[in-house]
């Protein structure tokens, strides 16, 4: 059924704006003057979810931050006793933007309409993930969302915080490969040849790195195309192999085994893990379905099928630290506080401090990493350019002292 946006004065000669659903725009002021409101203006909310109407580069309504915030404004208000579907009005009078307006006011459209929170936000699965949706619908069946929205955003800023930490790590060595890259190209493609041409009507004999730096030269400039497009071939074809589950379970596992990397993985997705189950445990939702949610954040895929094995040893009645201890792949120090927070009956705060610590061992760990790449990415820099110095000069020098 379409969608209409409305702005409408109620009763008391205030504005109200939103989003609600009828067959015609005649139909939706129909609707309005039914709710004691006076429409003054109606217009069709374009859907772009498919078909030609599709909107490629269009951003999302909430980036990381701003869902933060907003999840953040909303256990505020509901935990000051609001009822949600006058939050989320409330909320959609302080919009920042209209493409914000409208998606609250849908929402609360939906919630009026006595659809469940988390079903009303699995309709915009563009701005919130199945994660998200499902830990607002794990509280809203505890009777805790208030709660859990406000768990929620601590644990998203938590979140977008170790992610930030982890991108700053990696953006230096990230530019010196890429600054590198370039001046390596463009030695090879331009100064190179220059040397070629000066002696190629010698009838000197080149030094070895000189003849190797122009057959390299010469493979650059007649095949940097073709090396593009095999590049390019390369990815197109890796992203659509990863999108089969098996070949995406085998990538996820060998990526966890290697030497910095996987642990590096392993530690942030066991972070996540233990953060989202300490969260709806606090919430009082059931293990299973906390554990289920839980799984769900894993971003790889062998560690999900762990987790899912350990949610069925659960199941069956086995310690939750027993469960996770049967894979290798867990870090040991969550197995640890897990069993401490089921001996002492306090498991939601231990899985909080195991995600504490294993976010702060992310960070350290690549931090160290990010130290040690540093020095290194620029000593390989200095010696390629370095070689290609000497590639060039050194035919100089003998010409030099041919000439002596």
């Amino acid at each position: 059924m379409p969608a209409y946006s409305f702005e409408a004065l109620d009763a008391q000669g205030q504005t109200r704006r939103g989003v609600l659903e009828a067959d015609t725009a005649r139909t939706a002021r129909s609707q309005l003057r039914a709710q004691d409101l006076v429409p003054l203006k109606v217009e069709p909310v374009q859907r772009t979810s498919s078909g030609l109407n599709t909107v490629i580069w269009e951003s999302r309504i909430f980036s990381s931050t701003a869902l933060a915030v907003w999840t953040r404004q909303l256990s505020g208000l509901v935990n000051a006793g609001l009822p949600l579907e006058r939050a989320l009005a409330a909320l959609s009078d302080e919009a920042e933007t209209p493409r914000q307006r409208d998606l609250v006011s849908a929402l609360r459209t939906e919630v009026n309409a006595g659809a469940p929170f988390a079903k009303a936000l699995s309709q915009h699965p563009r701005e919130f993930s199945p994660i998200f949706t499902a830990v607002i619908g794990a509280g809203e069946q505890s009777g805790h969302l208030g709660l859990v929205l406000e768990r929620l955003a601590d644990d998203l800023q938590e979140q977008q915080n170790l992610c930030g930490k982890l991108l700053a790590a990696g953006l230096y060595p990230a530019i010196v490969c890429v600054v590198a890259l370039v001046i390596v190209l463009f030695l090879l493609a331009y100064v190179v040849p220059q040397v070629a041409q000066v002696f190629g009507s010698n009838q000197q004999q080149l030094p070895a790195l000189t003849s190797f730096m122009l057959a390299l030269s010469s493979f650059v400039q007649n095949f940097w195309l073709w090396g593009l497009l095999l590049v390019a071939a390369f990815t197109a074809g890796g992203h659509i192999a990863l999108k089969q589950a098996d070949v995406r379970l085998r990538f996820d596992a060998a990526w966890l085994q290697l030497p910095l990397i996987g642990r590096l993985a392993r530690g942030y997705n066991a972070a996540r893990f233990a953060s989202t189950l300490a969260m709806l445990a606090t919430a009082g939702v059931p293990i299973l379905k906390a554990l289920q949610a839980a799984a769900d954040t894993l971003s790889n895929t062998a560690l999900k099928r762990d987790a899912q094995d350990a949610l069925v040893l659960v199941r069956e009645g086995a310690p939750l630290a027993s469960a996770l201890a049967q894979h290798a792949r867990f870090p040991r120090l969550l197995v640890m506080f897990s069993r401490l927070g089921e001996q002492t009956g306090t498991l939601p705060t231990m899985l909080q401090r195991a995600a504490a610590q294993l976010s702060e061992e992310v960070q350290r760990r690549a931090l160290q990493l990010a130290t040690i790449l540093e020095p290194l990415l620029i000593v390989a820099m200095g010696a390629m350019v370095m070689l290609i110095v000497l590639a060039v000069m050194l035919p100089i020098i003998q010409l030099n002292q041919w000439v002596r």
